[in-house]
């Protein structure tokens, strides 16, 4: 499966970043993620759980970040073993560029399945892959949205403090 996109972010490129970097940051967007550890440097071990069509399965892989350019480009590789539901196995090049309104985030990606999960068919599995990657940049542009506003318009009150997300994360601000 390849499959290439663009979105939007409404965070300049270093806040975006270093989002893409953050363990914290990427287990609040990844959907069914359970538990994200590890650093850019030494790679990611992730638990996500997922259904997929009539098969559900929890995943535990190893993601690897290369190819770092800060604030630019990164490029994503990882493998997850679901059990008898199967494998998924890929890579994303992630390209980040400035824009009127923040950040243009693209990216190529190329993946592979295998066990219970091939067998649903290309359509299935293309759809859920489409549906993930626009959750999770969903949720990535909601982690990031500046807090003046809430979603339904309303501004924070006078004199009560609403955190960003790096004080969210970190618990420091």
């Amino acid at each position: 499966m390849q499959m290439s996109d663009q979105k939007e972010i409404a965070a300049d490129p270093a806040t975006v970043y270093a989002a893409l970097l953050s363990p914290e940051v990427l287990q609040a967007c990844v959907p069914g993620a359970q538990e994200v550890v590890g650093t850019p440097e030494d790679g990611f071990e992730a638990t996500v759980t997922q259904k997929v069509g009539p098969v559900k399965a929890t995943f535990k892989g190893k993601v690897t970040l290369s190819d770092l350019a800060a604030n630019e480009k990164l490029t994503i590789s990882g493998e997850g073993k679901g059990g008898a539901a199967g494998f998924a196995k890929g890579g994303a090049v992630v390209t980040l560029a400035p824009s009127e309104t923040g950040t243009l985030l693209s990216y190529d990606v190329e993946a592979k399945v295998g066990g219970k999960l091939a067998q649903l068919g290309s359509r299935i599995i293309d759809g859920f892959a489409k549906k993930m990657a626009d959750q999770f940049f969903a949720n990535l542009q909601a982690h990031l949205a500046p807090e003046e506003e809430s979603q339904d318009g309303d501004t924070a009150e006078e004199g009560e403090e609403k955190k960003g997300w790096f004080s969210k994360v970190t618990g420091r601000g």
